[in-house]
């Protein structure tokens, strides 16, 4: 099963990668099934089957038309696309770590609760090698975050009396020499240019920062 969701990972970034080159990241695309399936080299059945699932990911939009379909990468599928253009790049630029640039901005205050909860806190401990300060720095990107899961350190959700918390993942960063991650939930209503991080240390007092102020993340 492992290899099967694998393969379909792949053809779907080769899809996307297709309608990038055409251009899709920057409009909508007019095409038909048998296009695309000429254009990928698999019949138009199994074309329009892949272009469903794109969609259904979340990774493309599509408005049916006469002729066959516009169709238009979203920022969930740029994001997909650049993750993977970010691990050639660690290939072939060997040495060279990841480099985020956003402005901090204030967050809807939910971190503080969900941080300090056990069932997350004790996975922080075991799982980033620090206790997190009970709070978010909350940042905005200038770009959709763009990181491959391969990196991530994976949070489980858990159960406790009341209710049940999902889980998430948390990808280790430094800013300025401190060590920290950002975390981001499974399920999360954030844009994807919007980041929180978790630190030992209160960020905004230990390095002055005020919303607006820019900051820098370097990826571990």
């Amino acid at each position: 099963m492992i290899c099967i969701l694998n393969l379909r990972d792949y053809m779907d970034v080769d899809i996307l990668k297709k309608l990038a080159l055409m251009g899709a990241m920057k409009g909508r695309v007019s095409l038909s099934s048998a296009k695309l399936g000429s254009t990928i080299g698999m019949s138009s059945q199994t074309a329009a089957r892949r272009l469903i699932r794109l969609e259904k990911q979340g990774y493309i939009t599509r408005v049916l038309t006469t002729e066959g379909q516009d169709v238009r990468i979203t920022d969930k599928g740029i994001s997909k696309l650049k993750a993977e253009y970010l691990d050639y790049k660690k290939i072939f630029e060997e040495g060279q770590r990841q480099r985020l640039k956003g402005r901090v901005t204030t967050g809807l205050g939910e971190g503080q609760y969900y941080i300090s909860l056990e069932g997350y806190r004790r996975q922080f401990v075991e799982k980033l090698g620090f206790e997190p300060y009970p709070g978010t720095l909350n940042l905005q990107l200038k770009e959709p975050f763009a990181v491959h899961d391969t990196s991530a350190i994976k949070i489980e959700g858990f159960k406790d009396s009341a209710r049940t918390f999902g889980g998430g993942k948390c990808y280790p960063v430094k800013i300025d020499g401190i060590e920290a991650a950002i975390i981001r939930p499974d399920r999360s209503s954030y844009p994807l240019n919007m980041v929180e991080v978790i630190a030992p240390v209160n960020l905004r007092e230990k390095l002055g920062l005020k919303d607006g102020d820019e900051v820098e993340v370097i990826l571990e």
